[in-house]
């Protein structure tokens, strides 16, 4: 271990830490009564808003009706005053451009009333509608950057709440953003869109099978949030982490992740303060926080909260990575949120679970105990299948980004091929009803430990398949590709689309084949999963996913394998993309076409900064520390020749070689930088992904051999097992 002061700094922090915050105490304030304080729930509403203002509220928020704009005043002025006596000086229409971040212009409450004093003053139209300047978001063409005019508007099916600081607290009002044409401007407003289409076609389906409900059906989300935690005494003096978010240097330490100690172990006394007091403050924000543990890689943690309507999910999910980062600081430690911070151990990702219903249906993905004999299960279930078939790139271009990348197709990440994972049970129906003889589902067994004290234990039919990127999980998908830094509300846009697609699909052929004589719909039923099945069975693998047997098997199969992010992208605004989601009016053809764009200059512009920073470390860090290294071992040389000792140092001509070819590799990575093509974003994304990125890739392989071979007292950038070990 070295003596640099960083690491010094690091020890001192983790074992004399202080909490900056007051402990709660648990006994007084109880977590129920905690939860959802600074949200202006349903509870909230029914105590301020007069009984018929909330009514129809209600029927708004819960059977998605049409906004009664009278309303917004009553609800404006109750929601001032809640918000001013839990000490709110100003209010934001918080949104979430296609930055990927939350975005928010803060507005006081006050006003001068011309009498040298001043009033609280919140209209129902400052709450229903905002206007941040739009100039500086990216646009991706929709509208030149002199046209700075964007709305926000008030989503009411996701509460309003407060947010806290030290110096008081302010009231948050969930927004969607759209351009001064209409035109979505951000995450929120396709997703609410998608939603609208998902129920219209779900609906048509359980028409079919005689179930009626008042209620929208819904997609559901649990987003299980991974992240790394780094003392911030490292971070300071690492500029990779400090602007990449990501090491782009550091030689592979003599222990990683290969003893598996680290998964579910007793969570360090830091950390799990720094843990207590992330959900102390989701709690107040009713976000529904359950489960805490270490993950597999050393210095990496995992939060996952219980499934809920899939927009709330989102935004709640954007407050989780907004409050793991606050909070982190108050602890001498920083929230990587970073997919990939460091090579050779597990990435970071945000397993998106996902299912469809509402609260008087349950999951419609849920097979019941004998899923063969669930008609309706079936139906939803092979739509999803067939989904995943039919738009698989698309569901994979979701997800790409240059941070992604890096992160899929190892390590529990799961490859960039789409498929789906069923399980026994599930895979064994499905042969059955392709074979057209349906004979029984298989049963649970009781799995027996051998232990006379220890009681039977019920076996799932199926186990888990940790490498599928989109699998069954016993009445949900879990769809594993999703990284750590990302909004999960582009995955779902897709996923409610292409199920909206395919269930407008198994509707129509269902609707055809039984022509109003509900006698037939079994038989058609049948047909139509045994068909279905047949044409999209290749996209069913319940194998490895990293095997070369697989990418060659799935190759066969017709299967895209969109290994980096310039390959998936134009998968956004292929013709199958444009047509699915104009048909169903969730995003218009510039509205994609905006959207590839803004993500490949993204995916550009991030190449380019790690570029800079490994030219920049390598001749001002990386560079002086070896050659002051090479200075001791020359003038031992020499001091060894003048004392007649002739021999050859091979460390010396090691360091030596090892220096040139860093200033080598440096020097054409610089070159490479200044033959960027400009004017094809496409073609400038797939210059930094087969030429930059393999020059960064060069300089940190010869940084990290001088790593370990340079004196560590002279090594000035913290290590891999300082920064992972040190909690």
């Amino acid at each position: 271990m070295s003596g640099i002061q960083s690491r010094l700094n690091a020890i001192s922090a983790v074992t004399n830490y202080k909490s900056t915050a007051t402990p709660l105490n648990f006994a007084e304030t109880k977590p129920t009564d905690l939860f959802g304080s600074n949200v202006f729930s349903d509870k909230v509403m029914k105590e301020r808003l007069p009984r018929a203002a909330y009514k129809s509220l209600k029927k708004t928020i819960e059977y998605g009706e049409k906004l009664d704009s009278a309303l917004a005043d009553i609800v404006a002025n109750a929601m001032k005053d809640w918000a001013i006596e839990k000490g709110a000086t100003h209010f934001t229409h918080v949104f979430y451009p296609l930055t990927g971040m939350t975005a928010e212009k803060h507005d006081a409450f006050l006003v001068p009333d011309g009498n040298g004093g001043a009033l609280a003053q919140f209209s129902g139209h400052m709450l229903i509608q905002g206007e941040p300047d739009a100039s500086s978001f990216p646009s991706g063409g929709l509208r030149t950057t002199f046209e700075a005019r964007g709305y926000t508007a008030w989503d009411v099916t996701s509460p309003a709440y407060i947010l806290e600081n030290p110096n008081g607290t302010f009231l948050c009002i969930p927004t969607a953003f759209v351009s001064w044409t209409g035109q979505a401007l951000d995450k929120k407003t396709p997703l609410l869109r998608s939603l609208q289409a998902l129920n219209n076609q779900a609906k048509r389906v359980l028409k079919l099978f005689g179930v009626e409900t008042k209620l929208p059906v819904v997609s559901y989300a649990g987003p299980e949030q991974e992240y790394f935690l780094v003392d911030r005494h490292f971070v300071f003096t690492r500029p990779d982490l400090l602007i990449a978010g990501r090491t782009l240097f550091g030689a592979k330490p003599a222990k990683g992740q290969e003893f598996e100690d680290q998964y579910f172990g007793v969570i360090p006394r830091r950390v799990l303060a720094f843990m207590m007091e992330v959900e102390r403050e989701l709690y107040k924000l009713g976000v529904p926080v359950k489960t805490r543990h270490n993950e597999v890689a050393p210095g990496q943690y995992e939060i996952a909260p219980i499934f809920e309507n899939g927009n709330l999910a989102t935004d709640h999910n954007q407050m989780v990575m907004t409050v793991l980062r606050s909070v982190a600081k108050r602890y001498g430690m920083v929230c990587l949120l970073h997919e990939k911070p460091f090579a050779g151990i597990n990435g970071s990702g945000k397993h998106l679970n996902y299912s469809i219903g509402n609260a008087e249906l349950g999951s419609l993905f849920d097979p019941g105990e004998t899923p063969h004999e669930n008609a309706q299960f079936l139906i939803f279930c092979v739509a999803a299948v067939r989904a995943v078939h039919k738009y698989g790139a698309l569901l994979r271009a979701t997800v790409a980004s240059a941070s992604n990348d890096h992160r899929l197709g190892a390590n529990e990440a799961p490859p960039a091929i789409m498929s789906v994972y069923l399980g026994a049970q599930l895979a064994d129906v499905f042969e059955q009803i392709k074979a057209g003889a349906i004979k029984g589902t298989k049963k649970k067994d009781v799995l027996t430990v051998g232990v006379d004290t220890l009681p039977p234990l019920p076996m799932d039919p199926g186990d888990r398949n940790r490498t599928s990127p989109f699998a069954f999980t016993g009445n949900r998908f879990e769809f594993r590709a999703v990284g750590s830094g990302q909004s999960i509300a582009g995955p779902q846009v897709a996923l409610n689309t292409m199920m909206a697609e395919s269930l407008d699909y198994m509707a129509t052929e269902l609707e055809k084949a039984v022509k109003g004589n509900p006698d037939k719909l079994n038989a058609a039923v049948q047909i139509l999963l045994q068909r279905v099945i047949k044409d999209h069975e290749a996209i069913i693998f319940n194998g490895d996913g990293y095997s070369e047997a697989w990418h060659q098997e799935a190759a066969r199969r017709g299967l895209p394998n969109l290994k980096t992010t310039p390959e998936a992208l134009p998968e956004i605004t292929s013709k199958a993309s444009i047509t699915l989601f104009t048909k169903y009016g969730v995003l218009s053809e510039s509205e994609l076409h905006s959207r590839q764009e803004i993500y490949l200059e993204q995916y550009c512009k991030t190449i380019r900064t790690e570029a800079n920073l490994a030219i920049r470390m390598a001749k001002t860090i990386i560079f002086p520390a070896a050659m002051r290294y090479q200075g001791e071992l020359a003038s031992t040389c020499a001091n060894l020749k003048a004392i007649g000792h002739d021999v050859k140092m091979i460390t010396l001509e090691d360091a030596t070689a090892k220096l040139r070819s860093l200033q080598n590799s440096a020097g054409d990575l610089e070159k490479m930088l200044a033959g960027v093509p400009h004017g094809d974003s496409l073609k400038e994304a797939k210059y930094y992904c087969n030429k930059v990125l393999p020059g960064i890739n060069e300089v940190r392989a010869w940084a990290d051999s001088l790593e370990s071979i340079v004196a560590d007292d002279l090594w000035s950038l913290p290590s891999y097992q300082e920064m992972l070990f040190i909690k």
